[in-house]
């Protein structure tokens, strides 16, 4: 098998690092060959706070996934997010030398240059410039301007802010647990690959993964991405606040809010009780079910109304915005009894758990398929994608490269033609390549 056939994604995350090995099959669909997890220990919302503990999670994950699948990890797209990661909407413009030529790719380039200009807050970095729609000498709603004359471009854009030196933190401990950093990208960003399908972001739909330090959103509409927000809080709290309100360790709670846990209290009757053994030979502790569920449901509600709110931010309450598709929720905080239809009579919309089945094999195991690798499944896809991509490319160069003289200018046509879409489904994402490329290069020099 050959390394380029394959891909590793290495999830981060609060609770637990995730590394996972794949690779496309004959019908396109992606198979996992190894999966290794360890126990984060240094990460707290999203966050690095432990170097250390931090890289002896990584290596056990990785170490994990090696013996899993029989291969040798080498280099690894990792997935970044945490609560210092924020969105905003702006808009730009550039005025074009000669109207009279069509607007190219180096044109888009300029603009979201331009956009990379922006003056941000002390210790924070632009990490993803999305171009949502464009105008062309003041004709709006145009989805697509290569290929079009016009003297003014414009283009509204999301952009993903991030901390640099969180970002730069994460980069060091992959590169410590001797690894190399193939690509970065947002973890909402991935999730939303894994779950959701191409209808769900043509309709309008928010996705909504709440992990075990923080819940991230991404909202899309007409295919494109046009919000993301990380919200400080998710599945830890919960365990926390069952630590705090049942007076017992973690490791219980935490297994309570797993076995035992609603997110609904009218569920449980009164008399529904469970014993938890007493530390070093103290008296076993009762709780009822239906305590704990008024427990959990407190804390899942004010996650989900800081979710409405973010969706409310958007604008869905418009009608050119509304999200037809609701809202799919994924990551390990979905697991959670009757949270969908906690969701449902909260928000009013459409909810579903997202599985990350949509692109994988159909004999992958029940494991794998659980919102809680939705991440992990999602930063595979991404880089399988990339790697087919750059590979396309490359068959097409040698192609041409092996053509006649005469007859390289037809050659070079025809690829046009054919990956114009391609290309054009390639700049969009090459702003934060570039942006990932630059960031691979301050790790190197860094060292």
């Amino acid at each position: 098998m050959e390394q380029n056939d394959i891909a590793v994604g290495l999830d981060i995350g609060t609770t637990k690092i995730v590394a996972m090995i794949g690779r496309m099959n004959e019908y396109g669909k992606m198979e996992i060959i190894g999966i290794g997890k360890a126990k984060s220990l240094g990460v707290h919302r999203g966050v690095v706070n432990n170097i250390t503990q931090t890289i002896q999670s990584i290596q056990q994950a990785i170490q994990e996934a090696e013996s899993d699948s029989g291969l040798k990890i080498e280099e690894v797209v990792v997935g970044i997010a945490g609560q210092h990661i924020r969105s905003l909407q702006h808009s730009d413009y550039i005025t074009r030398p000669n109207a009279d030529e069509v607007i190219d790719s180096t044109d888009i380039d300029k603009l979201c240059n331009q956009v990379h200009k922006l003056v941000m807050l002390p210790g924070e970095e632009i990490i993803h410039v999305l171009p949502q729609e464009f105008k062309v000498d003041g004709q709006a709603e145009i989805k697509e301007p290569i290929g079009m004359y016009g003297g003014r471009l414009e283009a509204n854009f999301h952009v993903v802010v991030g901390q640099v030196s969180s970002i730069r933190n994460i980069g060091r401990c992959v590169k410590s647990s001797g690894l190399e950093l193939s690509a970065v990208t947002l973890e909402p960003l991935a999730s939303a690959n894994a779950v959701l399908s191409q209808e769900e972001k043509e309709a309008g739909v928010a996705l909504v993964d709440i992990g075990g330090g923080t819940t991230d959103l991404a909202i899309f509409k007409d295919g494109i991405i046009r919000h993301t927000s990380v919200i400080p809080f998710g599945g830890g709290v919960i365990t926390e606040d069952i630590k705090e309100g049942c007076s017992i360790i973690e490791k219980q709670a935490e297994l309570l809010k797993i076995k035992f846990g609603s997110a609904w209290p009218g569920e449980n009757k009164d008399n529904e009780i469970v014993s938890i053994p007493g530390l070093r030979g103290r008296e076993p502790k009762e709780i009822t079910l239906k305590n704990l569920s008024k427990i959990i449901h407190a804390r899942v509600v004010e996650i989900i109304e800081q979710v409405y709110l973010e969706i409310k931010n958007y604008g869905h309450e418009e009608q050119k915005k509304k999200l037809i598709a609701g809202i799919v929720l994924t990551g390990g905080g979905a697991q959670l009894k009757h949270i969908k239809q906690l969701v449902e009579y909260i928000t009013g919309m459409d909810t579903r758990i997202g599985y990350p089945n949509e692109h994988l094999a159909g004999d992958s195991d029940a494991e794998t398929t659980s919102p809680l690798y939705a991440t992990a499944v999602g930063l595979v896809l991404n880089s399988l994608e990339i790697g087919k991509r750059n590979h396309k490319a490359e068959q097409a160069e040698e192609e041409i490269g092996e053509q006649p003289a005469n007859s390289v200018e037809a050659a070079q046509e025809e690829f046009e033609e054919e990956d114009l879409s391609a290309t054009v489904r390639q700049q969009k994402r090459t702003f934060f390549e570039k942006w990932a490329e630059k960031f691979k290069d301050f790790l190197d020099k860094a060292e």
